[in-house]
Formats: structure tokens, sequence, C-alpha cells
């Protein structure tokens, strides 16, 4: 009981820490890319977010996760905190949040993707689908915490290279 407290407390003071352009950016996206929706389809939303990164010339980023899994929301809360690192992302990325929880482990989609040992776990696609990246969250981490350097370098090394 006092550990989900806790748990409670803490997201709440991650939640009150962001920066109204990190938020600003993050409630533009679609709504399939701010929460782990137990409901959504991530069939028509993966479609959509495929649509929608061939329109504006970028990459998918899908992050398998859930509204439960602390790491996702300190994933979240670093994006949104930092104005420039939301700025890069938002501009490289099309977010596809696929929930995985007990009301719905969406088996299914997930079945075309290998390789999710933690979570979130993180897809980079083409615009047509093709996986080219799959990655959990040690990578985005520097010591053990997020740090803009890495995820800037990140954001370069996966967004799509304009001509």
């Amino acid at each position: 009981m006092i550990k989900k407290i806790m748990q409670s407390f803490l997201l709440l003071l991650l939640i009150t820490e962001l920066t109204i352009a990190g938020v600003n950016a993050y409630k533009q996206q679609p709504f399939y890319s701010q929460i782990y929706n137990p409901e959504s389809n991530p069939f028509d939303d993966g479609r959509a977010a495929l649509k929608l990164a061939k329109e504006t010339g970028r990459r998918v980023f899908i992050e398998v996760g859930g509204n439960w899994c602390r790491y996702c929301h300190i994933l979240d809360s670093f994006i949104q905190s930092n104005d420039d690192v939301a700025e890069q992302f938002y501009k490289a990325f099309v977010v596809l949040k696929v929930n995985v929880s007990d009301e719905n482990t969406n088996s299914e989609f997930l079945s075309g993707f290998s390789g999710i040992n933690g979570y979130p776990h993180i897809f980079i696609t083409e615009s047509n689908g093709k996986v080219i990246h799959s990655t959990g969250p040690a990578e985005l981490n520097e010591n053990g915490r997020h740090s803009k350097q890495v995820f800037f370098h990140f954001i370069d090394r996966w967004k799509l290279k304009r001509e």
C-alpha cells in the first residue's frame, strides 16, 4: 500500500515538473501518441501513424509499455520536460504507444515484432512499417539516467535524413 502511494506521489511529482512547451508539443500529438490505451486498436493506430509519418517525412517510434510501467513514465516525462528534446523528438518521429497490460496484451499486434525483453521497448520503423531498430530504454540512458546528449544522438541517428 505504501509502495503504491509512493509510486503515485513520484509520478505526480514527475508530471508537475513538465514544462509548458514540452507539454504543448506532447498535446499536439495524435491521441495514440499520448497514452497507453488498453481499448485502442494498435492496427488502426499503426496505420494512422504510418500515414502521418509518410505525409510528414518522419519515422515511427513505437513505444511498447503500459500505464503501470514506471520507466515508461520516466521516459515520457524526460521528453516532455525538456523543450529542446521534445521539439527534436517530435520533428523526427511519429509516436505510437502500444499498450501491454492485463486488460489488453495486444499479443496479435505484437506477434509481428520480436525481441521484446522489457518495458518500455522501442521499435523504429520506416513509414512503410519496416522495422529498422529495436531497443530497450538502456540505449537512451547514460550512467543509468536519461541525458539530452544521448537523446540528441539517438534522434540524429534514427531520424529520416532529408537530402
